[in-house]
């Protein structure tokens, strides 16, 4: 079978005007304001090197979702010096290890969506996403009820995963 063509030209301009409008000011993004907080449950930083962070997700797809960051602003790995691309995957590993070390999961999740067209919620500010996964963990609230279950707090997660981290802060 062809595949079949069709053209939207008409559309050119806000696909260009859409990936202009994106704001890239570190001053309103919400990863940078968290960059210089302190590892504390109260602000859900989990831990940090001079380099990169540790922050609970504040919209979890599940228990122990993290999020991992430089602490600079940029929106992608290109965009990292060469220290910062280092101490990022340290850190990405070191929070699998912690997660690990936490829940005792079935799997895990390690993921980055790079730009707003590949889901990035917050493409301004790169970040990695480690989630813990369980076998059967996606059930028919998930599937059908499209609703989330979270078996535990915030709170709770920065706990249980602050107490293992082991990274210096």
């Amino acid at each position: 079978m062809a595949l079949e063509r069709f053209s939207a030209a008409w559309r050119e301009d806000y696909v260009a005007n859409v990936a202009q409008s994106h704001a890239t000011d570190a001053a309103a993004c919400v990863f940078c304001a968290l960059a210089n907080e302190p590892v504390d449950e109260s602000t859900g930083v989990v831990a940090r090197t001079e380099r990169s962070f540790v922050v609970l997700n504040a919209f979890p797809y599940g228990s122990g979702h993290l999020l991992v960051l430089p602490r600079r602003h940029v929106g992608g790995l290109a965009e990292l010096s060469d220290e910062e691309y280092a101490d990022f995957f340290w850190m990405l590993r070191t929070t699998v290890v912690a997660l690990e070390k936490a829940y005792g999961a079935d799997g895990m999740n390690v993921g980055m969506n790079l730009g707003r067209a590949a889901g990035a919620g917050i493409p301004q500010h790169l970040h990695g996403h480690v989630l813990p996964r369980w076998i059967g963990d996606t059930n028919f609230m998930t599937t059908i009820g499209e609703t989330r279950v979270l078996p535990e707090s915030l709170q709770s997660t920065w706990q249980k995963v602050h107490a293992v981290f082991g990274v210096e802060q």
